[in-house]
């Protein structure tokens, strides 16, 4: 019998594959293993990374992807209103009235608001009854007004905490889609459970377990969305994940306004819709093959992506295989931590404090809307339509701009539309000056929205797949953060707003600074490991290989 051989070769940059020409990206040398069997005939086995796998055979963006990223997306809708909720359960009242047969202070028979304080008890009520909203139900007003804010904290505190676990575990042995799917499952749990408070600090508590629960929501929407598209299509595709937030937005004003009766019915409804999502849209997900692969599952990951090619209308040849990712010997024995490595660290630092300034200032301008001189229900309304243009103005700069340079440009226009909002604070300006006020604000919110949509896309770039979930989790803390200090700057802006809009605008312009800092990662590949990535990146300094990340 005649022994059967094998021989090695090196392929070329350019390669004639399958009777077309494939183009190879990634640093790393293709190994072809010519096996010849008892017939003489070769097998040529092909290498490949996911990336090029994508690139070459799946496509950047088809049919598959498409649906991939609408079915994940969706998810954001859940994000949005359990963030969000508290602008209309746990607001302030916009009208009180005298009770029958009372008579109020100065002789008044209705007020905004704080005016309450100067009431006595017991002789006013509020217009929109009593269990309208939490502050309205246990009388959080007047030197009970900073309890108020506590629940928003927690809630944005359990957020911080639930971001490094779900990181962890999506990036571990959880993975992607489990992780959302439990995500997505809890948030209907503890979102249920809070409408069933009985007081200020049951209520704070199930507010915490809700930010916790939720905070997977967002982060593993982003990183499965993202991983099975090409370089081209990854900013556009994380931009409009973030038009389904904006979904979850509008739809707020709009279930609030048929549960004003009772804050406890509008939890029901979104925790039942959540519930719904979980248990018919996410079995049809796809796990991100990236993830896949980087756990030893290498036939799975193959067999998604055969399964991507085949509804894009295209085939993967038999002979393509998925290599390895990068490890060293002594990365197998130990994961290096994100931590380890010092630029690895540095860039996590810099999109933290970043991300901190984004998060505050995001949802500052949107939990603020009760400080300007309109209608919360209309204010929050026009702020939720204007995501969906900031999310497709976002999408078209990303297309061409730098992405440092497109989130520092929105911050600075964030904080200066902040502090244009100053002069007409206390209703300066009478109705005109009003509406120009909203418009203003409009503005700056839509900065601010782009601003925090581009953060979540720069940061996925930014880092390998081993340590993406995780990394992204962490700068979700820091933007969390931002947010957890927003309702106490919305309980200060109650007395004075000036003082509110001065310090978003801050916040905003040092995170617009602090963006510019970063490395610009537009069009650049995304690897596997943080040994792949350190190297690619000593090849950069070297001048060895071009397409690097831009210092």
């Amino acid at each position: 019998m005649e022994e059967e051989k094998s021989e090695v070769a090196v392929i070329p940059k350019k390669v004639q594959l399958s009777s077309k020409e494939t183009i190879i990206d990634d640093e790393e040398e293709e190994v072809i293993i010519n096996n010849n069997n008892n017939n003489n005939n070769n097998t040529r086995i092909i290498e490949l990374t996911v990336e090029e796998v994508i690139e070459n055979y799946v496509g950047s963006f088809g049919y598959s992807q498409i649906i991939q990223a609408i079915l994940v997306s969706l998810a954001w809708i859940f994000d949005a209103q359990s963030t969000l909720v508290t602008i209309f359960s746990d607001a302030e009242p916009e009208k009180w009235r005298c009770k029958q047969n009372y008579v109020c202070y100065n002789g008044q028979i209705s007020g905004k608001g704080s005016s309450v304080c100067g009431l006595q008890p017991g002789s006013w009520e509020w217009e929109g009854g009593r269990k309208s909203s939490i502050l309205a139900e246990w009388g959080l007003v007047c030197h009970h007004n900073f309890l108020a804010a506590l629940p928003a904290s927690s809630f944005f505190l359990g957020s911080l905490i639930g971001s490094a676990i779900y990181g962890r575990l999506a990036d571990s042995f959880l993975g992607r889609k489990k992780s959302l799917t439990l995500a997505c499952l809890v948030t209907s749990i503890t979102a249920l459970l809070t409408s069933f408070s009985p007081n200020i600090w049951t209520y704070a508590v199930l507010r915490f377990f809700n930010g916790l629960t939720r905070s997977g929501i967002g982060i593993c929407c982003l990183v499965l969305a993202t991983e099975v598209v090409g370089r081209k299509w990854r900013g556009q595709v994380g931009q409009y994940g973030f038009f389904f937030f904006s979904l979850g937005f509008l739809s707020l004003p709009l279930i609030a306004m048929h549960t004003k009766s009772s804050w406890r019915y509008l939890y029901r409804i979104l925790s039942f819709v959540v519930f719904l999502y979980t248990i018919v849209i996410l079995p049809f997900v796809t796990e991100s093959p990236r993830w896949l692969l980087l756990k030893g599952r290498k036939s799975e990951a193959h067999s998604i992506l055969t399964k991507l090619a085949t509804r894009n209308g295209k085939t993967i040849p038999p002979n393509v295989q998925l290599t390895d990712p990068g490890f060293s010997d002594n990365e197998h024995k130990k994961n290096i931590s994100l931590w380890e490595c010092k630029w690895a660290r540095m860039r996590m630092l810099k999109a933290m404090i970043a991300g901190f300034g984004v998060g505050f200032v995001y949802y500052a301008v949107q939990l603020n809307v009760e400080n300007l001189n309109f209608s919360k229900y209309l204010s929050v309304a026009i702020n939720a339509l204007l995501e969906i243009p900031a999310v497709f103005v976002g999408s078209f700069f990303l297309g061409f701009m730098n992405r440092r340079l497109l989130l520092s440009i929105a911050c600075v226009l964030a904080g200066i539309s902040c502090l244009l909002c100053i002069i007409f604070t206390n209703g300066n300006g009478g109705t005109v000056g009003n509406w120009i006020q909203l418009g203003i604000e409009g503005f700056g919110f839509m900065a601010a929205s782009v601003a925090f949509d581009v953060m979540f896309i720069y940061c996925v770039e930014l880092f390998p797949t081993n340590v993406r979930n995780f990394a992204v989790s962490l700068m979700r803390q820091a933007l969390v953060l931002g947010g957890a200090m927003a309702p106490l700057l919305v309980a200060l802006g109650r007395l004075s707003p000036t003082f509110s809009f001065l310090v978003i605008a801050g916040l905003s312009f040092l995170s617009g600074l602090v963006g510019f800092w970063l490395p610009e990662t537009k069009n650049t590949p995304i690897f596997d490991t943080l040994e792949q990535q350190q190297k690619d990146d000593k090849l950069c300094q070297e001048n060895i290989i071009t397409s690097c990340v831009q210092p």
